[in-house]
């Protein structure tokens, strides 16, 4: 068959372990034979990282904004451990968190459903969107390990040269300290972000945070929210027949627990870290959750939400045979491809993506998924792949 043609390039993010490994199996065997790949490369893998101080996280990010489009592969964020592992220069910043800190927006992540595996909360009976601010928080953090006693302080040097100054602690002795910022404008792109999307969708959109204990830096969150619902979408919200309400996140914790589900669940960066892995858990699996950054200016970037499968990388190594869930990372590159298709107007491309997400699901709902995926569903009499078995699986439905 002729190949599928791509009229403009999308950004391709390569990663670490074995996510690295079914990066590459699904460029081999469910993309390039039927597409010719147009893709701006940038290896954004652990030692590479290293060789150039992080500056490719930065230049992927800008390319990002050049083409519009991009498509992430999972990567490491190297905590004291991984630096001596790999022997790095030093303990880089997630590198999700400082392309996002560029293109600004919202992640939204929301479970793959598929027949045969029943969320492990009965009453879930349709998706939850989780809508994740990407900007700031601990993502952005300064960290600061105290030697011996003494005294920590909040200071803010105004260019009036007026200065703010809070004590953060005595201490008697050693300790840690950690600033977290975070600015109106980003905060306000999330707001508009949520509340576009909900209505794209059609779905109702609730919000948590703590501002009873932080009540300067999440009120300042909900206060934002508030305000710009208020005035720019309460009418639209009550003519689509949808709702938005503000609510304690230990709150919305508890009300989502007993909910059919179905509704966009905005939370701050790292409370989005955390529940999208959470629900996507309990939908099935990590590996079962489509992730995009859409940006307000216009960018998008596709990811597979999970980690990097440490664990099976090393059993890869080692010539071990794994079962390694590759649908979140099938999506991503689905996701990139439909929309580079949509801003291309090529419907072709576009409904290639359809296509192979549509193959996937059937694979899995045939009887023949990953190992993951076998331990949780209802299907009677399954098969369960390795790694490179299920994306031959996905090819031959294809």
């Amino acid at each position: 068959m002729e190949k599928i043609r791509m009229n403009t390039p999308l950004v391709e993010m390569d990663g670490d372990e074995m996510a690295r490994i079914i990066w590459q199996m699904v460029k081999d065997e469910l993309l390039s034979p039927f597409i010719e790949l147009n893709t701006e490369y940038y290896d954004l893998g652990i030692k590479h990282r290293d060789e150039t101080n992080d500056q490719v996280t930065i230049d992927a990010a800008e390319a990002n904004k050049k083409y519009k489009v991009a498509v992430k592969c999972a990567t490491i964020t190297p905590n004291a451990a991984r630096v001596k592992e790999y022997d790095l220069k030093q303990m880089y910043k997630s590198p999700n968190g400082t392309i996002r800190s560029i293109l600004d927006g919202t992640v939204f992540r929301a479970p793959i459903l598929v027949n045969g595996i029943s969320p492990v909360v009965p009453s879930w009976t349709k998706p939850i969107t989780i809508a994740r601010h990407a900007y700031g928080d601990v993502y952005k953090n300064v960290e600061l390990k105290v030697s011996g006693a003494g005294d920590a302080y909040l200071v803010f040097e105004g260019a009036d040269g007026k200065e703010q100054k809070l004590l953060i602690q005595h201490f008697n002795k050693e300790g840690i300290l950690q600033g977290i910022h975070n600015l109106d404008a980003s905060i306000e792109s999330f707001a508009h972000s949520c509340f576009t999307y909900a209505l794209d969708t059609k779905q109702d959109l609730w919000f948590g945070a703590k501002d009873t204990i932080s009540k300067t830096y999440d009120g300042r969150f909900r206060e934002i929210f508030d305000g710009i619902f208020e005035k720019d979408y309460k009418e639209k919200f009550e003519t689509a027949g949808i709702t938005y309400f503000y609510s304690l996140i230990d709150d919305v914790v508890a009300r989502v627990m007993k909910s059919k589900g179905g509704m966009i669940w905005a939370c701050k960066n790292y409370d989005g870290d955390v529940m999208s892995d959470m629900i996507s858990s309990a939908f099935g699996s990590l590996a079962m959750m489509t992730s995009v950054l859409v940006s307000p200016h216009g960018y998008f970037e596709y990811e597979a939400a999970h980690g990097t499968v440490q664990r099976h990388y090393y059993r890869h190594l080692a010539g071990e045979e794994t079962s390694t869930n590759s649908v979140a990372t099938i999506f991503a590159w689905t996701g990139a491809l439909r929309k580079r298709g949509e801003l291309d107007g090529n419907q072709a491309l576009c409904l290639f993506a359809s296509k192979l997400e549509e193959a996937t699901l059937r694979t899995i709902e045939s009887g023949k998924m990953t190992k993951d995926l076998a331990l949780i569903t209802s299907l009677k009499d399954v098969q369960v792949l390795n790694t490179r078995d299920f994306i031959l699986a996905v090819r031959d439905n294809l």
